[in-house]
């Protein structure tokens, strides 16, 4: 009988900790009240965008030291400056 070992090593394997869940969902409950705020010193106004508001929470829980993913290197290429004389 052929077993599928990646498949279940792979579920069973948690990407994000308990505690990173847990600052997601206050910055999200802080979205709905309007406490939430943009920029380092919370001087860029409220958060709209839901998206945004999971993208503060998780580097809240990095912050914190949680087990989160790395974030997504820029998926612009680097290109060298070519100049023609």
């Amino acid at each position: 009988m052929a077993t599928k070992k990646s498949s279940s090593s792979r579920s069973s394997r948690r990407r994000y900790s308990k505690s990173a869940s847990k600052s997601v969902k206050s910055a999200m409950h802080r979205r709905k009240k309007g406490t939430l705020k943009r920029g380092k010193s919370g001087h860029g106004g409220t958060v709209k965008s839901r998206k945004q508001a999971i993208a503060i929470g998780l580097s809240e829980a990095r912050k914190k030291g949680a087990k989160v993913p790395r974030k997504k290197s820029s998926s612009r290429k680097k290109s060298t400056s070519r100049r023609k004389s």
